[in-house]
């Protein structure tokens, strides 16, 4: 069974939002333009001034994608 990965980064301050919703742009761009698969692509808001954007792996290609983006953290998705 392959487990999934969500890669995700943090983003603070009164624009958090903003440039997480504009980092998914990025992490879509990147994902069709290597030809990787992912399960999902999307933000969360935590708090007025706190804001993620994650990208859902397969964790077989985990690797490439935490490679090529640095992402601040990850975990298995559920």
């Amino acid at each position: 069974m392959n487990r999934k990965i969500k890669l995700i980064w943090d983003f603070r301050g009164p624009e958090a939002f903003e440039i997480a919703k504009h980092h998914c742009i990025h992490l879509e761009e990147f994902a069709v333009k290597e030809k990787l698969h992912f399960h999902e692509i999307s933000t969360n808001i935590i708090s007025e001034m706190y804001s993620l954007a994650f990208i859902t792996v397969d964790e077989k290609d985990m690797i490439i994608y935490r490679d090529a983006l640095k992402p601040h953290r990850g975990e298995v998705a559920e």
